[in-house]
């Protein structure tokens, strides 16, 4: 095992003004694949927070001796550090960087607004794996990318204990969507080989915020913050933090 953490899968912290961002990544992935997001909100002014999951951006030896619970951790770290700068905390996050921003909106009901792309809710190939041991590692689920020449800074496998370990944060999350009230734009590939996009349909139906709107993306696969439709993600994000922030 390595903890020698990837050259782009470093944590990142972008200093602004009094409206922080949260920009969360996703299962086996890295900060890699929310910089640039992050670069377009911190362009605006804001405070900018990317976390790097427990186990994530090393090796994925490391990743399967991580919990749930630890990433949790990583992204309340995340939280926190933007509370002791920021009045107003916005969040985004893609597939489980997306759970976990629908997990933050449960346990912070002060938070301004919530912008997940492509979050999992349910995942019906890995609930097929629920309790399995074996095999220990399974091929990866990175770079669903429809623009040509385009990496994401993933996993090369995924750990079957990790499996279990999303499949318990997915639950707990899916169990108290009614609780979110916050504003939500919801962001969904309509072509997405990692997450169903009726993961995103469940996530509108289920939450209690009045104002909710889903965002189609439709020339992105399931990365979809590197894909060609990144600039509408970063637009659309701005225009909503901008118009709930004034």
């Amino acid at each position: 095992m390595s903890n020698h953490i990837h050259k782009g899968a470093e944590p990142f912290h972008m200093e602004g003004n009094q409206i922080g961002v949260l920009v969360l990544h996703g299962f086996t992935g890295s900060t890699q694949s929310m910089r640039g997001l992050g670069e377009e909100l911190a362009s605006e002014g804001y405070t900018v927070c990317g976390p790097r999951l427990k186990g994530h951006g090393t090796h994925y030896e490391d990743m399967e001796q991580s919990t749930y619970k630890e990433w949790i951790q990583s992204v309340e770290e995340g939280y926190q550090w933007l509370n002791e700068r920021c009045e107003q905390i916005f969040i985004t996050g893609l597939s489980m960087g997306g759970t976990l921003t629908l997990y933050l909106a449960e346990q912070h009901p002060e938070v301004k607004g919530i912008m997940p792309i492509n979050a999992a809710i349910d995942l019906p190939e890995l609930e097929q794996m629920r309790g399995k041991v074996e095999p220990r590692f399974l091929d990866a689920i990175g770079s669903d990318i429809k623009a040509e020449g385009v990496e994401e800074l993933a996993y090369e496998k995924t750990p079957m204990k990790s499996i279990q370990e999303i499949l318990q944060l997915i639950d707990l999350t899916q169990n108290e969507l009614g609780s979110i009230k916050m504003p939500a734009l919801l962001f969904k590939s309509l072509e997405d080989h990692v997450v169903p996009p009726e993961n995103t349909e469940r996530i509108y139906e289920g939450i209690s915020s009045e104002d909710k709107e889903i965002i189609e993306l439709t020339d992105s696969y399931h990365v979809a913050t590197l894909d060609h439709d990144k600039g509408e993600i970063a637009e659309k994000c701005k225009a909503f933090i901008k118009k709930l922030s004034r």
